[in-house]
């Protein structure tokens, strides 16, 4: 397990593309999903173009540089709050940094992009069955909300 001490952060950028590729296939994985490489690598490059209006991603590296975790954030708007807010949409660690703080780590630096673009609140959500995951948020203070959610499929042109 890598050392937390020697872990960095940073906002991704084109030469991370293709890690960020393994780490969100291996996130895929882990839901069971399955989206095309292509369709992964132009919502990374989507974000790259446009950080600003669009969201971010967040890649962690060890010591030796190898990628072992990253963070998406897209920025939205709450109309019962007049105000931006951050929606972490993802959240992976690889299996061999899991319990070493990456996890919290990454949380708050996504806490920190939302505090530079003044969003008011960085929000959320996980499967019901990923307990471990809830155990990091609850541990770094995240509460949970009675909101349910919904899903419709669009209509595609």
């Amino acid at each position: 397990m890598p050392s937390l001490d020697d872990l960095t952060i940073a906002t991704a950028a084109a030469e991370d593309v293709a890690d960020l590729l393994v780490l969100m296939r291996a996130y895929c994985d882990f839901y069971d999903t399955a989206p095309g490489d292509e369709q992964l690598l132009a919502l990374s490059r989507s974000l790259l173009a446009d950080p600003d209006l669009e969201g971010m991603q967040l890649i962690a590296r060890d010591e030796r540089g190898e990628a072992v975790g990253f963070a998406t954030i897209f920025w939205s708007w709450d109309t019962t709050e007049a105000a931006r807010i951050g929606i972490m949409n993802d959240l992976y660690v690889i299996p061999a940094a899991r319990g070493s703080g990456l996890a919290r780590r990454l949380i708050e630096e996504c806490l920190q992009r939302c505090g530079d673009r003044k969003a008011v609140r960085l929000e959320w959500q996980t499967a019901p069955d990923n307990r471990r995951a809830q155990a990091v948020y609850d541990r770094v203070g995240g509460v949970r909300e009675p909101w349910l959610v919904y899903t419709l499929p669009a209509a595609r042109a």
